[in-house]
Formats: C-alpha cells, structure tokens, sequence
C-alpha cells in the first residue's frame, strides 16, 4: 500500500515538473533593452563657446529719443550722465561746450560737469547755470527752476567743503601747537636734567 502511495506521489511529481517546463518553454525570454552605441571618439575638442565682450566702460548708454518738453528732457539726460566716467564724459563737455548753444544744452552741460566732481568743474557748472538763469528766452524760462535747484546744490556743496577745509586747517593748527607744547615741555625737562641737585 506504501508502494503504491510513493508511485503515486512520484508520478504527480513528474507531470507537475513535466507541466512546469512545458510553461516554462511557452513564454518567450524577455527582450533587452537596446543600448545605444557610444559616441564615436574624434580628435576634434567640442567648439568652445566665445566669452561674452564686456561692454567699454568709457561709454554712455545710448540716447533714446528726448521727450518734447525742455525739463523732461534735462532730467533724462541727467540718468543718463548719472554714474558715468570721466573718459565717457569728456567728449560730451567738449560737444556741448560749443558757443551759442541753446539753452538745453547749457543745462546738459552744466549736468556733464557735476558728474565729474572736481572743485573746478564745479566752478564751471556755477558759471553755466548762471548765464542761463541770466537768458529770457522762452526755453530757458522753462529750464529756470531746475536750473535754481541745481546752482543751490551747488552753493551748498561749496559751503560744506569750505566748512570742511576750515575745520581740517584747525585740526592742524591745533597738532602743530600740541607738537610746539610738547617741544618746550621736553625742553624744561632737558633744562630741569641738567640743574646739579641739592
């Protein structure tokens, strides 16, 4: 009875392993992915991207179109210079410095020279503002008020460097006096070495 039991038990074995292969053999392999080929090798570099140029710092930006009206246009001029070096300005002082020029042009150069923050150049502005203001022409009634405002920059601008330089020439008259106690201090103190003592 045993017996019969094991061969049974064996003959199920074999024809679930029969079945096994059978299903095993019916599905197909799975298909690898395609691998695409390398990348063929040259003696080429890959071209190398141009720096980008830095733009010249000696130049303004371009000038768009000015508006119609005279002080519209000397406040966009004013953004304009506003920062500007003085390489990129010295060919805007001379074109503007031309005699008869109208009276935008007078604001526009007096504009030209406050960027380039030098005493004389500030004397200068002073001296264009004012034959300005001194004109009756309708555009130049127009320009008036900025051109009030910015003779007042200017005035203020001049006292506080006046103030300034006033109080440097008293810090320095007050260092050479110390120095000048100090000098007859140490020379008492020479004098004071030198007496015999008691």
């Amino acid at each position: 009875m045993p017996d019969l039991l094991t061969r049974a038990l064996r003959r199920s074995l074999l024809a679930l392993g029969a079945a096994a292969v059978l299903v095993a053999c019916g599905t197909p392999p799975p298909v690898p992915e395609p691998v695409p080929p390398p990348p063929l090798e040259t003696s080429e570099p890959p071209p190398e991207l141009p720096a980008p140029q830095p733009e010249p710092a000696a130049a303004l930006p371009p000038q768009n179109h000015l508006p119609d009206q005279p002080v519209a246009a000397a406040l966009a001029y004013a953004d304009r210079v506003r920062g500007a070096s003085a390489a990129a300005l010295a060919p805007e002082v001379a074109r503007l410095s031309q005699p008869g020029a109208a009276p935008l042009q007078q604001l526009q150069l007096a504009l030209a020279l406050l960027q380039l923050r030098t005493p004389a150049d500030n004397a200068r502005a002073t001296q264009v503002l004012q034959r300005l203001l001194a004109q009756n022409t309708d555009e130049a009634r127009e320009l008036h008020a900025l051109a009030r405002l910015l003779n007042a920059h200017l005035a203020e601008q001049r006292r506080l460097e006046e103030a300034g330089e006033r109080q440097s020439q008293q810090l320095r008259d007050a260092q050479r006096r110390f120095d000048q106690l100090n000098e007859r201090m140490e020379a008492l103190r020479a004098i004071e070495r030198r007496r015999p003592s008691r």
